[in-house]
């Protein structure tokens, strides 16, 4: 674990370089305990697979007291919550205009489309993190038989609701904007509303876990209508 700067107002607390279920769990239960703490001078609070970054007013905050009660709280090792972890079922079209990489994937990984449909739908997977825009989720981890690299060329248009892969994430693209991952089918779900207030703004958190379905593409465009 360390502490370093991120410009005048940021510290980063980074628990390690992999990712895995523990280190997860550090962070967000860092990011909670600061966020429960409501420290005066302290912004935000953003966790990531491994890591917490604290952005603070330098003017409002002693740099060094909040390096040493950074340290005293990472010391102290606050786990993450993991008591009935929230758990969201969401449906997705796999394949055809819903998901135009699926048969690419399968190619790749020499098994049937429907194999990598049963393979997607068969876990829960956590959400690591949001990020790369607003309620982006990072969920892991994706089993080896389906895995797939990033495209070699982005797309300049993903549609909102495309659920991707890329190498052992898979994530959700909440609206329409360029991407790079392996489209392998699409949700009809909402995943970010600005107007909806600041709790119910996201429909994931990081903690959370995802089970996918699959639904018709007749369903797909019901559940849209």
């Amino acid at each position: 674990m360390k502490i370093f700067e991120v410009g005048d107002g940021a510290f980063c607390v980074e628990f390690g370089p992999k990712i895995d279920l523990k280190t997860n769990q550090n962070a967000i239960g860092l990011a909670s305990h600061l966020e429960r703490m409501n420290w005066p001078g302290i912004q935000e609070v953003v966790p990531a697979y491994s890591s917490v970054t604290i952005y603070f007013n330098p003017l409002n905050i002693n740099r060094l007291e909040l390096t040493a009660e950074l340290l005293k709280i990472v010391n102290s090792r606050p786990a993450e919550k993991s008591e009935n972890p929230k758990v969201h079922r969401v449906p997705v079209a796999y394949g055809a205009e819903c998901g135009p990489d699926l048969e690419g994937v399968a190619r790749l990984n020499g098994i049937p489309a429907a194999a990598v449909v049963k393979e997607h739908t068969g876990i829960e997977f956590r959400v690591f993190m949001l990020g790369f825009m607003p309620g982006f989720p990072y969920c892991g981890i994706v089993p080896p038989k389906i895995r797939a690299p990033r495209l070699s060329s982005p797309r300049t248009r993903v549609p909102a609701g495309s659920v991707g892969i890329a190498g052992a994430q898979t994530g959700i693209y909440p609206m329409e904007s360029p991407g790079g991952w392996q489209l392998i089918g699409r949700t009809p779900l909402t995943l970010f509303d600005p107007t909806a207030g600041e709790e119910r703004m996201f429909r994931f958190a990081p903690g959370d876990y995802i089970r996918f379905y699959s639904i018709s593409a007749e369903e797909f465009h019901e559940w849209k209508n």
